[in-house]
């Protein structure tokens, strides 16, 4: 994913690392809570697993995006230059 960025504007391996490992570690944190939710039940586990899977895919990514830009505007609003999304220096 890294190579498909424009060469000029190419993040650090470092920041590259730091962005992509928060990501993965979501991902892992997601399914085994998702595994460990679905195996509390006594009906079939896997169905609990896509419910789960589905309500974070939908409603967790609401949750999410009206997160990201409540905290956007109050950075906004507020001129606090360090917390801009998206910005690496």
């Amino acid at each position: 994913k890294r190579f498909k960025e424009p060469k000029e504007e190419r993040r650090p391996w470092r920041i590259w690392f730091y962005d992509t490992s928060k990501q993965a570690i979501g991902a892992l944190f997601i399914h085994f809570a998702n595994v460990f939710l679905s195996d509390l039940t006594e009906e079939d586990p896997c169905s609990l697993y896509l419910i789960n899977f589905i309500l974070d895919a939908t409603l967790g990514m609401l949750l999410i995006w009206l997160g990201v830009n409540v905290v956007s505007w109050v950075v906004q609003r507020q001129k606090y230059t360090y917390l801009v999304f998206g910005e690496y220096g």
